[in-house]
């Protein structure tokens, strides 16, 4: 099957949605974050445990999520020792993150648009299972560039798609699941959704961050995309 867009060409112009087809994508964005802490606890374990790998050198610090969804990341920090940011595009997300943590600040937008914060005023930043999908994924980084301090912590977790693991994967969970729901195939919003490769990805973060972890899951001693399942990286910004 053909991609939608050329690699490695920013921004990645997607055919609109029609209406229903907008709504199937923001129910089953909510439904598969609920469904996957549930069916799948190995992956889930890694994807929110791999961020909390390198933390700030500091009894306290600022920290802000990307693509927050619902706040599944969230059950897994210590929101004692740290000022949280949250920043999510769909409302129904922010509104279930603000109703489940309180004390965390929630910004409803797009990351790859200005945000409401100053320059340098962010220790670490993380993005888990975010960066995959964002057409303008440059604008995204340097953003994040502006917010973090120097030395600052990026915290990513990504899928290793394309790649065969990742692909066989998804048909015997995803894709049957969202069949089933939505009597429907999968693939349309699938190839919408993850748009960027891991090979893109660590491209564009080498802009203006230096790597200081890789790690692959779950072979980590098999450190190739098309053997895994998801990939953890963390960088310092320069």
């Amino acid at each position: 099957m053909r991609p939608l867009h050329s690699r490695y060409i920013w921004p990645k112009i997607l055919p609109p949605l029609s209406e229903r087809e907008r709504a199937i994508s923001d129910d089953w964005m909510h439904f598969w974050h609920d469904v996957l802490p549930k069916r799948y606890g190995s992956i889930e374990k890694f994807n929110h445990g791999y961020p909390l790998k390198y933390l700030p050198d500091r009894p306290h610090f600022r920290t802000i999520e990307l693509g927050a969804g619902s706040g599944g990341h969230l059950d897994f920090e210590d929101l004692s020792r740290q000022e949280y940011h949250c920043v999510e595009l769909r409302e129904n997300m922010s509104a279930e993150i603000e109703r489940r943590f309180p004390a965390v600040s929630v910004t409803t937008g797009s990351c790859q648009d200005r945000m409401p914060y100053a320059d340098n005023y962010f220790d670490r930043a993380v993005a888990v299972h975010v960066l995959e999908h964002l057409p303008d994924l440059p604008r995204a980084i340097a953003e994040l560039y502006r917010v973090l301090c120097v030395s600052g912590i990026l915290a990513v977790v990504i899928p290793c798609d394309p790649g065969f693991a990742y692909e066989f994967a998804r048909q015997i969970s995803s894709a049957r699941i969202f069949r089933r729901r939505y009597k429907m195939p999968y693939m349309w919003l699938m190839r919408r959704e993850h748009i960027n490769s891991p090979a893109e990805i660590i491209s564009v973060l080498r802009s203006g961050f230096d790597e200081i972890d890789r790690t692959y899951f779950p072979l980590s001693f098999v450190p190739v995309t098309t053997a895994n399942l998801c990939l953890g990286l963390t960088f310092r910004r320069r």
